[in-house]
């Protein structure tokens, strides 16, 4: 898998970094799906519909990310669906380590084991497979509704049955305001995954998705049968698991949308005026560490780390994509990331370029 390179003309640069004076948030998709920000819903109101409604989260605790457990089962039972009913299916390979949190009377965890996969690719590759087959097995008689969400995140406010519809996707953090043309979609020709280039409205997050548990059986079930005809194929979309559910909701239109509230890093984006509420946000890790791996590793300044705004003006100039020690995901992720946070800070770049 190749690196994005970010190389623009210093022209270019200027006119993408200009600040902006104000940012229109939409309320609506082009197919009337309303999109979820603070302030556009009722909790009290919503609550009495779902008042008999059972909620399944799923996550994926492989390997050493079991660590993120504790942290994110404790917040969640202050913050998610606070008096409904929720199950917590935790798959895992470290049974042993999955810790024992007291939960809300009639929460349960339901420890779901799986293979121990060499890296994150294959728990990419087959996390839509194992979430489709306990769908079919058990889910869809526990459960009537499933969230899907990565483990590695706290909730750090109220997160309820708001989010709840048949099918709903969580625009991602680093494109929400991002043209068009920027969108990560697959472009490879062969891939099942694969976007035409004037499609689509918007770019969806692999972190945080869900629906009925039958939209969701449906989702999961497609996206690992077209990922296992590229695997036939010697064909690997770029962003995996994430390349194919964009590709699926651009075929069945989500029927909510949830705004970058509910999918969040703070160490990686400068949070705009207009994001009231973070719901769901990044915990800091080291991802080399995570998957224990010395293979597509990079290093850059402290002073780079802390501050987005030099680490994409470096980015930009070098033609390099570095960000402190992690993956070649996360090195792809930091550079999608820091773009945004360049378009939301502009005013920094003016005096950062005076001082050069």
């Amino acid at each position: 898998m190749s690196h994005r390179f970010c190389r623009v003309s210093a022209s270019e640069l200027c006119a993408l970094l200009r600040p902006r004076r104000w940012t229109v948030v939409l309320v609506t998709t082009p197919c009337f799906a309303p999109i979820i920000w603070d302030g556009t819903f009722d909790s009290a109101i919503l609550d009495t519909p779902f008042r008999n409604t059972t909620i399944g989260l799923t996550v994926f605790a492989i390997k050493r990310y079991v660590v993120f457990l504790k942290v994110f089962l404790e917040t969640a039972d202050k913050c998610f669906m606070v008096g409904h009913k929720v199950n917590y299916y935790v798959f895992t390979d470290q049974h042993a380590d999955v810790p024992n949190v007291l939960l809300q009377e009639g929460w349960q965890v339901v420890n779901l084991e799986v293979c121990n996969y060499p890296c994150w690719q294959g728990v990419s590759m087959h996390r839509m497979e194992m979430i489709s087959n306990f769908s079919k097995k058990c889910f869809l008689h526990e459960v009537d509704y499933l969230v899907c969400l990565d483990e590695d995140m706290m909730l750090s406010d109220h997160l309820g049955v708001e989010i709840l519809f048949s099918l709903f996707g969580t625009l991602h953090p680093g494109f929400y305001i991002a043209d068009h043309q920027t969108f990560t979609y697959e472009h490879c020709s062969l891939s099942q995954a694969h976007f035409p280039r004037d499609e689509g409205y918007f770019y969806y997050a692999g972190g945080f998705f869900g629906g009925s548990v039958l939209q969701v059986h449906r989702l999961t079930k497609t996206c690992h049968q077209v990922m296992m005809v590229d695997h036939t194929n010697h064909i690997e979309a770029e962003w995996h698991d994430e390349s194919h559910l964009n590709k699926y909701l651009l075929c069945h239109k989500p029927t909510k949308v949830l705004s970058p509230e509910y999918l969040w890093d703070e160490r990686m984006l400068c949070r705009p005026p207009f994001l009231r509420k973070l719901r769901y946000v990044a915990m800091p890790k080291n991802h080399q560490a995570l998957w224990n791996r010395g293979e597509n590793t990079f290093s850059i300044n402290s002073h780079m780390q802390a501050c987005p705004v030099l680490l994409t003006l470096w980015l930009c100039l070098s033609g390099l994509q570095v960000t402190q020690l992690c993956t070649e995901k996360d090195v792809k992720a930091a550079t999608q990331l820091c773009v945004t946070a360049f378009l939301q800070q502009g005013e920094h770049l003016n005096s950062f370029l005076q001082g050069i």
